[in-house]
């Protein structure tokens, strides 16, 4: 009989345990340009996805900090201090200094920001919608909704 090869076995192992690892890596790879290529969401101004969902927690909640928007989108305050610098830039939001801690600062939106914010909304509504309907042509309700648990599972294990 002859001997199992060490890089035979581990290139069949691969091979078989990669086959699903490449859907979801072609997934985040594809859904990363996707987030961000810049697009209009209905008011002439374009914004990459990442900008205008920063935008529109800072519209839903006045005075929010980058610290808080970084704990809420799980990233680090630097990721989120870029997003908020080109939002102010496009002059769509502002900071007010706190009164009491000087380093801290509370976001808010213009008013350009806010109808952007309101049309992001609109956007993702009519968005979320057609997507639904495009995966029920493939997919049951109940494996739409096991796949997005498996996505919440997956990120907690992340």
């Amino acid at each position: 009989m002859k001997p199992i090869n060490e890089k035979e076995e581990i290139n069949s192992t691969y091979a078989k345990l990669s086959l699903r690892a490449d859907v979801l890596y072609h997934f985040v790879t594809t859904y990363s340009n996707y987030i961000h290529q810049a697009r209009d969401y209905g008011t002439g101004r374009v914004i990459n996805m990442a900008e205008v969902h920063i935008l529109t927690m800072i519209a839903d909640e006045p005075g929010i900090t980058t610290n808080v928007l970084a704990q809420k989108w799980k990233c680090t305050k630097a990721a989120v201090s870029q997003n908020v610098k080109k939002l102010e830039e496009k002059k769509f939001v502002y900071r007010i200094q706190d009164k009491t801690n000087k380093k801290v600062f509370h976001l808010y939106v213009t008013e350009e920001g806010e109808q952007l914010a309101l049309a992001h909304k609109r956007f993702d509504i009519l968005d979320i919608i057609e997507t639904k309907q495009e995966l029920l042509k493939y997919c049951t309700e109940d494996e739409i909704d096991t796949f997005y648990k498996v996505l919440e599972m997956y990120q907690n294990i992340l």
